[in-house]
C-alpha cells in the first residue's frame, strides 16, 4: 500500500492501525531561519523541514554599520530557503535589561521586515554564545577552530530554543 506524501499544514491520522498512531500530528514543510547578529559576523541556521531541529547554515560578514546590506542578505537567504519565519537573537543582560547590542538586533529586524514576507521574530538569546562555545569545546574544537563556526552554532542555539518553545505551544 502506497502512503501519500505529506501535504503542508494539515492534520493527518496514521491510517495503518498496526502503527498505533492515534494522535493527530501537524505536518509542516517550512523551514525557519535563525540569526545570530554580531558586529563582525552574522551566524545563520536553518531548521529541518518539520521544524524539529536547527542546523548550521552559513556565516555572513558584516561590513561596518551596514544594517541594510545585512538585512538584504538575510532576506535573500530566507527567500532562497523558503523560510516563512526568521528568528533573530535579541541579546539581554542577565538582569533582563537591554543594551546596545539589543538595539542593533532591533534595527536589523526593522530593516529586514519590509524586505521579506517572512514573519520576523526577536528571541531572547541570553547565554547562547556561551552555550555554543561550551558545546564546541566538548566536541574537541580549539578556540581557533571555534572562530569559524561559533556564530553559526549560536544561531543554531537561538533557533533551537525557539523551535522547542513552539513545540510546547501546540
Amino acid at each position: 500500500m502506497k502512503m501519500p506524501l505529506p501535504t503542508p499544514n494539515f492534520l493527518r491520522l496514521a491510517s495503518d492501525p498496526r502503527l498505533r498512531c492515534h494522535i493527530p500530528v501537524m505536518i509542516t514543510t517550512s523551514r525557519a531561519l535563525g540569526v545570530d547578529p554580531g558586529s563582525v559576523r552574522i551566524g545563520l541556521s536553518l531548521s529541518d523541514d518539520i521544524g524539529f531541529m536547527a542546523h548550521p547554515l552559513q556565516t555572513l560578514q558584516v561590513k561596518g554599520e551596514q544594517t541594510a546590506e545585512s538585512a538584504a542578505q538575510i532576506a535573500a537567504v530566507a527567500a532562497e530557503k523558503g523560510s516563512p519565519v526568521i528568528v533573530i537573537g535579541l541579546p539581554r543582560n542577565m538582569n533582563g535589561t537591554y543594551g546596545p547590542a539589543a538595539e542593533k538586533s532591533r534595527a536589523l529586524a526593522s530593516a529586514l521586515a519590509p524586505l521579506t514576507t517572512a514573519r520576523v521574530i526577536l528571541w531572547d538569546e541570553r547565554l547562547t554564545t556561551a552555550a555554543a562555545t561550551r558545546r564546541l569545546q566538548e566536541a574537541g574544537r580549539d578556540s581557533r577552530e571555534q572562530r569559524e563556526v561559533i556564530d553559526q552554532a549560536a544561531a543554531v542555539q537561538i533557533l533551537q530554543d525557539w523551535l522547542d518553545a513552539q513545540s510546547f505551544a501546540l
